[in-house]
């Protein structure tokens, strides 16, 4: 089900986590750089993704494109927040801020594994990418202006920096040395664990003595995490019901494997630990949500094959 590759990264990002809270002043060293570390994971990330297969993909479908879109950046946050809100209200901005981000750059490749339409998932990454330095900045605004006083000009000044330089330095390199992007691409599994590392020891260091104090909230996180995974993908496949089963998945995938990462990072910088520990546990059901996409995919299959004339 799951490769080495995807268990030793598993096991970089919990010892990573333990290490920042158990090792605090070691590893403030790298407290400073989660930023710097997420644009080049997102570097690393957009170097897979190649814009001409993008356009071919939304010139066919654009309804359902302008749909997910919709709901993923706009409809999908504003109602987990409202429900979070009513029934669980100290993890209600944690579920905003997971619910509003970017599909992740690794889902196309999820879509591959559970044989889901995966030029659509991969369009949906490049707008929503494009999108959430103002969508979700916006969101919180909206939503949360009577209990924050974040500047949204900072905050979009954060996303766009975190998104777009990446996205013009893939477009750079690809352009100047084609040999240098391959050798990146070579490389890129060793450099994203490393990152990922860097990213966590700095986070969860600067909030080691709340993490002391506050053991449980680690479950309490994980369980939410598992949560939010179960309605990021029940609400893809509602929301494109009448549609083939491949761009039901998509759906699925794109709501589901978010880029959480950046919600770590973006957290440690405008809201708080318990933010940030929501974020990091999304890995979790990040990965595992595959297991039942697989199980509706091959029950669809299943169910068309007795249906087909013999």
């Amino acid at each position: 089900m799951f490769r080495l590759n995807d268990l030793i990264l598993l096991l970089v990002l919990v010892l990573s986590m333990l290490a920042g809270i158990l090792f605090p002043v070691e590893a403030s060293i790298f407290q400073p750089y989660p930023v710097y570390g997420m644009i080049f994971f997102l570097f690393l990330s957009f170097l897979s993704i190649k814009l001409g297969d993008v356009w071919q993909t939304i010139r066919s479908l654009p309804a359902t494109i302008v749909l997910l879109v919709i709901i993923k950046m706009l409809a999908l946050p504003v109602a987990v927040y409202f429900l979070f809100k009513a029934l669980c209200p100290d993890y209600a901005v944690s579920a905003l801020l997971l619910t509003g981000v970017s599909t992740g750059v690794v889902a196309p490749f999820v879509a591959n594994l559970v044989q889901a339409n995966s030029p659509l998932v991969l369009v949906i990454v490049v707008i929503t990418s494009a999108l959430v330095p103002f969508t979700l900045p916006a969101l919180i605004k909206f939503l949360l202006a009577e209990s924050t006083a974040i500047s949204l000009t900072g905050m979009i000044r954060m996303l766009a920096m975190v998104i777009f330089v990446p996205i013009a330095a893939v477009e750079a390199v690809r352009r100047t040395s084609p040999k240098l992007t391959q050798s990146i691409l070579n490389r890129r599994f060793p450099i994203s664990l490393t990152l990922f590392a860097i990213i966590n020891l700095g986070i969860f260091s600067r909030y080691s003595g709340f993490f002391r104090q506050n053991p449980s909230m680690l479950a309490e996180a994980v369980a939410v995490a598992f949560v939010l995974g179960g309605i990021y993908a029940a609400a893809g496949i509602a929301c494109l019901r009448s549609a083939p089963v491949e761009n039901k998945l998509a759906g699925a995938v794109t709501f589901a494997n978010m880029n959480h990462v950046l919600i770590i990072v973006f957290s440690s910088q405008y809201f708080g630990p318990l933010e940030a520990t929501v974020a990091a546990s999304y890995m979790l059901p990040f990965f595992l949500i595959i297991i039942p996409l697989r199980m509706y995919q091959r029950f669809h299959q299943g169910k068309s094959y007795a249906n087909s004339p013999r």
